[in-house]
């Protein structure tokens, strides 16, 4: 009895233990690089710094009340890619583009409602932050 209680013990600590001193995040593959998302209705803003080889898609429902919007760019790209893709309510492509370090670009325009954005990122390393905002 006091073996089993020892094991017990030793290993739900030793899980304890794993889960706190795990650094890696698989919801947020991008948890590491202080990300940095304000999903306002109207407005959304996304911000990593100083990511390192990141490679992954993250993917953002976004409440856009007009049928079109701009995008303003501001990423450094040391190294890789990162493409933005953005769809509207209808789930039709209105924006597609490599993050760029500069720039302000309206998308086409598609169905007001739940647009969908999404990031893929290919080798990127660099800090990559962009605005869509309601046209």
């Amino acid at each position: 009895m006091k073996r089993t209680l020892f094991l017990t013990i030793i290993t739900t600590a030793l899980f304890i233990w794993i889960g706190c001193s795990s650094s890696n995040n698989p919801s947020n593959p991008l948890s590491s690089f202080s990300p940095e998302i304000i999903n306002d209705t109207n407005a959304f803003q996304f911000q990593i710094t100083d990511a390192s080889n990141v490679n992954t898609t993250v993917t953002y429902y976004w409440e856009n009340t007009n049928s079109q919007a701009t995008v303003d760019h501001s990423t450094v790209t040391t190294q890789g890619s990162a493409v933005m893709t953005v769809s509207d309510a209808d789930t039709t492509q209105v924006y597609t583009s490599a993050l760029l370090a500069s720039g302000n670009e309206p998308t086409t325009s598609g169905t007001a409602g739940t647009w969908i954005i999404s990031i893929t990122f290919t080798n990127f390393s660099g800090t990559s932050n962009f605005r869509l905002e309601t046209l």
